[in-house]
C-alpha cells in the first residue's frame, strides 16, 4: 500500500499530467477533486502519500488537513497550490506537510519528491505552531523567484538555525527577517534590529554586548546590549559584511559559546536569541581578501536565503505598486489607483534600488498625481526626472504658491485620527529630500548643506522615511 497515492486536484488537466507521471514511475494513483470524495477514499483504502491542492470544489484543502493527519499519521502529504503567497506556504508548513509546491511546478522535481516522501520514515506528526498565520506581512509577490524565498522561510520557522539573508540593497532583507520572527517559535519575544554598518567601529562591541559602568570614558552607567535586549526573541544583524574584524572575532566567540560578557564586565551571560544576519555584499571574495572571517561566515550561513533583485521578478512589480499605493493611502496620502498602462510602464523599469526605490517612487506618485487613476502619462515625466512636481502645480498665472498646494493636499488626504501631523510632515519631507539627493547625486553631506540642516538630522529622517540615497539617480 505504500506506493498507493491519493491525488486530490480539481484541475483535470493538471491531475491527468501528474497521474501519468506517477504511474510511469510505478505508483498507483487514485484521483478525486473534492474534500468529501477525499474523505470517502481515505476511509476505504490505505495510502502511502496524498497529493492535495488547496482550493478544491467544496472548500479549502488545508483547513481540513488537521483531522486527516490525526487519522492517518503515517501518510505523508504534499501540498500543491496556485495561491502562491507566503501565507499559503506557511499554512502548508504548519500542517506538517512533507513538501509544498507552488504552481506551476517542475514535474520531474515533484516525482522525485514523491519518491523521497514515500521512502521517508517518521511519524509525520505536524510540528507545533500557531493555528493561524499572522496576516499583513509586507512580503508581496507570486513570482517563481519569490516562491523559492517563501519555501526557504517555511523551512526555518520551527527551529533556531542561524539564517543569512543575501541580497542587493533595497530587496527587503529586513522584511524577510521580520517574517521569520513573526511566524516562528519566538514570535512572542522581541525583534531587535541593528545595522552594524551604521555603528562606529569603536562602539559596536558596546552596542552588541553592552558595557558596565566605567568600562570606558563616557560609560556613566551600565548599558544593556542588543544580544540581551533580544533575549527570547530574534536579533537581526543587518549589513554584517561591514562589521569590523575585531567585532567579528567577538561575535564569533559569542555564537560559538552561546555566552557573552559586557565590555568591562566579568559576568558571563547565556544567550537566548535567534540570530538572523543580512548583507548586500559578496562575502566569499571578502574572505579571500582577509576582510571577513571564514569561520564566522560558516557560523552565520547555516541557512542562506537569497533575495532576488526586482529586475528578476518583474512580474511582481504591479502587485507591489498597488500594495504601496494602498499603504500610502493608509498613511494619509491621497488615495490613488494604477491604470494597466501605468502598471506596464513601471514593470519595464530597471529599479536599480529594487523594492525600496519602487516604494519611494510610488509614494511620490501618490503625492504628486493630480488624478485618482495614475496612468503612463503621469508616470513618464517623473521617471525622466523632468521636474513634474512644480509643473503640475503651475497655473496660467505662474507657479501655484506652496500654501495653496498644501491646502489642496489637506482636502484630499484622509489620515487616521491623530496622524495628520506626521502624514503631512512625511508628505512634505519625502519629495524635498528626494530632490536634494537627486540634485547632489545621492551625496548626503552635500544634500544636508543644500537643505541647510545637520547631516545627522538628514540621515535620521531618511532612515525613518525609508529613503535609500543610493536609489536616487543624479538628475544631471
Amino acid at each position: 500500500m505504500k506506493r498507493s497515492i491519493l491525488l486530490v486536484e480539481d484541475d483535470a488537466s493538471i491531475a491527468m499530467v501528474i497521474t501519468a507521471a506517477l504511474e510511469a514511475d510505478g505508483f498507483g494513483v487514485d484521483r478525486c477533486d473534492s474534500i468529501a470524495e477525499r474523505d470517502r477514499l481515505l476511509a476505504g483504502k490505505t495510502y502511502g502519500l496524498m497529493l492535495t491542492d488547496v482550493m478544491l470544489t467544496d472548500g479549502d484543502g488545508i483547513e481540513t488537513l488537521g483531522r486527516v493527519r490525526e487519522a492517518f499519521p503515517q501518510m505523508q502529504v504534499i501540498i500543491l497550490s496556485a495561491q502562491n503567497t507566503l501565507d499559503t506556504a506557511v499554512r502548508a508548513s504548519d500542517t506538517g506537510a512533507f513538501e509544498y509546491f507552488p504552481k506551476p511546478f517542475d514535474l520531474e522535481e515533484l516525482v522525485r519528491t514523491v519518491r523521497q516522501a514515500i521512502g521517508s520514515s517518521g511519524s509525520g506528526d505536524a510540528p507545533e505552531g500557531p493555528e493561524e498565520v499572522a496576516q499583513g506581512l509586507p512580503l508581496v509577490g507570486r513570482s517563481p523567484a519569490m516562491q523559492a524565498v517563501y519555501r526557504m522561510i517555511t523551512r526555518v520557522l520551527r527551529n533556531d538555525l542561524t539564517v543569512l539573508i543575501l541580497g542587493e540593497s533595497g530587496t527587503g532583507k529586513e522584511l524577510v527577517a521580520e517574517a521569520i520572527h513573526q511566524l516562528g517559535n519566538r514570535a512572542a519575544g522581541p525583534f531587535i534590529a541593528v545595522n552594524t554598518a551604521a555603528i562606529p567601529a569603536e562602539l559596536i562591541e558596546s552596542e552588541l554586548f553592552g558595557h558596565e559602568k566605567g568600562a570606558f570614558t563616557g560609560a556613566h552607567a551600565r548599558h544593556i546590549g542588543k544580544f540581551e535586549q533580544a533575549s527570547g526573541g530574534t536579533l537581526f544583524l543587518d549589513e554584517i559584511g561591514d562589521m569590523p574584524m575585531q567585532a567579528q572575532t567577538r561575535l564569533l566567540r559569542a555564537l560559538q559559546s552561546g555566552r557573552i560578557r559586557r565590555v568591562g564586565g566579568t559576568e558571563e551571560i547565556t544567550l537566548d536569541c535567534r540570530i538572523v544576519a543580512a548583507t548586500n555584499r559578496d562575502l566569499v571574495p571578502m574572505i579571500a581578501a582577509g576582510q571577513f572571517r571564514e569561520d564566522l561566515y560558516y557560523r552565520i550561513a547555516v541557512v542562506p536565503i537569497a533575495l532576488p533583485p526586482l529586475r528578476e521578478r518583474a512580474d511582481d512589480i504591479e502587485a507591489l505598486s498597488r500594495h504601496f499605493l494602498a499603504r500610502a493611502a493608509a498613511e494619509g496620502l491621497p488615495r490613488r489607483q494604477l491604470s494597466p498602462a501605468g502598471a506596464a510602464l513601471l514593470a519595464r523599469q530597471p529599479w536599480r534600488g529594487n523594492v525600496r526605490e519602487l516604494r519611494n517612487f510610488v509614494y511620490r506618485l501618490a503625492l504628486l498625481a493630480r488624478d485618482e487613476v495614475i496612468d503612463a502619462a503621469t508616470i513618464e515625466p517623473l521617471l525622466a526626472g523632468e521636474g513634474a512636481a512644480p509643473r503640475a502645480a503651475e497655473t496660467d498665472e505662474g507657479p501655484a504658491d506652496f500654501a495653496a498646494t498644501l491646502e489642496r493636499w489637506l482636502g484630499e488626504a484622509n489620515p487616521a485620527p491623530g496622524t495628520l501631523y506626521d502624514a503631512a510632515l512625511a508628505a512634505f519631507e519625502r519629495p524635498l529630500f528626494l530632490h536634494a539627493l537627486a540634485t547632489t547625486g545621492g551625496n548626503q553631506l552635500r544634500a544636508a548643506q543644500l537643505l541647510g540642516i545637520n547631516r545627522n538630522t538628514l540621515r535620521k529622517r531618511l532612515a525613518e522615511l525609508e529613503i535609500a540615497p543610493e536609489s536616487v539617480l543624479h538628475k544631471n
